[in-house]
C-alpha cells in the first residue's frame, strides 16, 4: 500500500508539473522525490506521470488519480487536526451533573465559558442531587459534578467554583412579618420547609449545623429534595424556606425573596482524579480559574 508521503510528492509534482519546483516546495532534492513517485506508481500499478528532460505531464491514470490523492491528503490532515484538538480537550464530550439550584445560574455560566474556550466540544447534562452525582462520578457516568460541598472518597476531588448568598423565600401575604434583612434567628419557632436529609443531604447538613450553632429551632413542617417543590410549598403558605441566590432568581407569583444577613453557601465542582478526559482537564486548567478571578 502506498504511503501518505508518496501521495504528497505526487500531488506536488502534479500541481507544479515540474520536478525541481516540486522538490523545492517539499524541501527535498529531486532524486528522493523521483524515487517516491516510482514507488507510488509501483503500488498503484499504473504510470501516473510522463516525464522527459523538458516536460512533465499527467497520464490518463494520473489525471484520474490526482483528485483522489488530493482528497486523501485533505482527509489525513483533517484527521490529524481533529486528533490534536481532542488531545487538547478542544474537541470531545464532557458529561456534567448539576443540582437544580446550580441549573439556574452556575450551569449556564459554566456552559458559556466552556463553549467560548472550546466551541467544538459536546456536552451531556444531567440534573441530579449531590448524592446521586457522587454515585455517578464513582461509576464513571459523569466527568464533572456541580454540587454542594459533600463528603467524597479518595478517588474524587472537589474545588470551590462559586459562592452564593442565602435567600429567604416567604409568602407575599406574610412579608410584613419578616425583616428586610432576615437572620437565622428570625426563623426560630416559625413554620419552615426543610431540605431532605436523603435527597438533599449537603444542604440539609449545612443548615442543620448553622441552626445548631446559633441555637435556632425552626418549626420544620416538611422535608423536600428539590427547590421547585420547596417553592411550591412556600407559595401554598406551608412555611418559609431558605434557598441559594441562583434559585432565588426564579420569579414565582406570590413569593417574596429576601437576602439573608448570614454567611454565603458554597458550590463545588467534583471529579475523579483518575479521569483522563482531555475536556475535563481543559475545564480545570482554563475555565475553572476564570470563576475564581471573578469571585
Amino acid at each position: 500500500m502506498f504511503e501518505i508521503s508518496q501521495l504528497r510528492c505526487f500531488v506536488a509534482v502534479a500541481e507544479e508539473l515540474h520536478f525541481s519546483r516540486a522538490a523545492e516546495r517539499l524541501n527535498m532534492t529531486q532524486p528522493p522525490l523521483s524515487r517516491q513517485i516510482r514507488l507510488l506508481e509501483h503500488h498503484v500499478g499504473a504510470q501516473l506521470l510522463e516525464r522527459n528532460s523538458r516536460t512533465v505531464r499527467l497520464t490518463a491514470a494520473g489525471k484520474a488519480f490526482f483528485p483522489e490523492a488530493a482528497r486523501i491528503l485533505r482527509i489525513a490532515e483533517e484527521a490529524a487536526f481533529v486528533a490534536r484538538r481532542a488531545a487538547k480537550g478542544e474537541q470531545g464530550t464532557l458529561a456534567i451533573g448539576f443540582t437544580s439550584a446550580s441549573g439556574y445560574s452556575l450551569l449556564p455560566e459554566v456552559v458559556r465559558r466552556l463553549r467560548e474556550r472550546a466551541p467544538g466540544i459536546s456536552l451531556t447534562l444531567k440534573e441530579l442531587v449531590s448524592t446521586a452525582q457522587v454515585e455517578a462520578l464513582n461509576a464513571g457516568e459523569l466527568d464533572l459534578g456541580l454540587m454542594r460541598p459533600h463528603p467524597v472518597n479518595g478517588e474524587l476531588d472537589s474545588q470551590l467554583i462559586a459562592t452564593e448568598a442565602l435567600m429567604l423565600a416567604i409568602h407575599e401575604n406574610d412579608a410584613d412579618q419578616w425583616p428586610e434583612a432576615p437572620t437565622l434567628a428570625d426563623l426560630h419557632g416559625r413554620p419552615f420547609v426543610m431540605y431532605s436529609p436523603y435527597e438533599a443531604r449537603p444542604f440539609y447538613q449545612m443548615l442543620s449545623e448553622r441552626f445548631a450553632r446559633t441555637g435556632v429551632v425552626p418549626d420544620v413542617v416538611e422535608h423536600v429534595g428539590q427547590v421547585h417543590t420547596m417553592l411550591a410549598l412556600v407559595r401554598a403558605g406551608v412555611g418559609a424556606a431558605l434557598i441559594a441566590e441562583g434559585a432565588g432568581r426564579l420569579k414565582i407569583d406570590g413569593i417574596v425573596m429576601r437576602r439573608m444577613a448570614t454567611e454565603p453557601v458554597e458550590m463545588v465542582c467534583t471529579y475523579r482524579r483518575d479521569n483522563e478526559n482531555p475536556v475535563l482537564h481543559l475545564f480545570l486548567r482554563d475555565v475553572l480559574p476564570s470563576f475564581h478571578a471573578t469571585a
